[in-house]
């Protein structure tokens, strides 16, 4: 089976690639495409070197599979082209309202992948909803989630390669003592935090807010209310969550931890002393989602508090991609 990466030099492609060697996924033919600017550069994969080729050059008859990570404009363009000789899977935010086209994250929603012919296009949700619907998905089964209410620490990681050398040469500048002028930021970043991510909106909430709020309807349950701060803080990988469930139904706290030590691509890191809870700086490079500090809130009825950490550009991105493809060949195509 032949693939292709679509936008292979940027962030979330290079860990495509990474995350297509840790898991050993099986390929014949590997296609690394990229703007044209890109065409002609060599990328080192499973010590090969690989010349990037020109997204306008590429027969997309040649692959069976084709990852898009090159943002909504590049997705709105040229993965409906794709679509007609392959099937997409795409990381862009472009797709994913869709109702023809499958949201997925497989440990939540893989049967949704059965929707896929619709259009020959899979869309990978947003980073910050994966690993909450990730940790909500085993509670609302049990429990039933009535309102979420989320905090999110993003990583600079998520906006893309020049946000992350910026955050790196602004904490040079404050700590020179200089003046500090921003470039893809709003406002400074470095020993700083921004409220702000995405495009506002007419109500006041920005469109990461809103994306969270509408994708977990889509992946998890309509009837689920959710409201969300979406935050961007200095880190440069690894997103973080502080998370309120309120439930319908009669909550204990040990069967809360059970049923979070028991979900799929999760693990509960959770010791009541100092140091005892996962940071993003520990999350980063890991593929497990971690959740900590769960605990009751004790101001509402059948309510907890919990936090909750993921590598954004792993499971956020290209991992959960590269789960949708696996579990893609396994159940639906041949």
């Amino acid at each position: 089976m032949n693939i292709a990466i679509v936008g292979a030099t940027g962030n979330v492609g290079r860990k495509l690639l990474e995350v297509l060697e840790r898991t050993n996924f099986e390929f014949s033919e590997i296609y690394l495409i990229a703007s044209d600017k890109s065409v002609g550069k060599k990328i080192t994969f499973k010590n090969k070197n690989y010349s990037i080729i020109g997204l306008s050059d590429f027969d997309f008859g040649k692959v069976k599979l084709a990852f898009f990570s090159a943002g909504s404009s590049i997705a709105e363009k040229w993965a409906p082209i794709a679509a007609k000789k392959t099937i997409v899977i795409d990381n862009s935010k472009y797709f994913r309202m869709d109702k023809e086209i499958p949201l997925v994250v497989p440990e939540v929603n893989s049967d949704a992948l059965k929707l896929y012919k619709n259009k020959n296009i899979i869309a990978n949700a947003n980073c910050s909803t994966i690993q909450l619907v990730l940790a909500l998905k085993p509670l609302h089964d049990q429990f039933k989630i009535k309102r979420v209410i989320v905090s999110t620490y993003q990583s600079v990681s998520g906006a893309g390669k020049n946000h992350m050398t910026e955050l790196e040469e602004q904490s040079k500048l404050v700590l020179e003592k200089q003046k500090v002028n921003s470039k893809n930021f709003t406002k400074q970043i470095a020993f700083n935090v921004i409220p702000h991510i995405d495009s506002f909106m007419q109500d006041g909430s920005t469109k990461e807010e809103w994306k969270m709020t509408i994708e977990t309807k889509k992946i998890l349950d309509p009837n689920i209310a959710l409201t969300s701060t979406c935050v961007r803080v200095p880190v440069f990988v690894g997103h973080s969550e502080s998370v309120n469930i309120e439930f319908k139904s009669e909550i204990n706290l040990e069967k809360i931890r059970q049923c979070l030590a028991n979900a799929p691509g999760c693990k509960v890191y959770d010791e009541r002393k100092d140091g005892g809870y996962i940071t993003p700086v520990e999350s980063a490079g890991d593929f497990i989602t971690y959740i900590s500090r769960i605990r009751e809130d004790k101001t509402q009825k059948n309510s907890i508090n919990m936090w909750i950490v993921s590598d954004n550009l792993l499971k956020g991105a290209a991992l959960n991609a590269v789960q949708i493809a696996t579990v893609l060949i396994k159940k639906y195509i041949h």
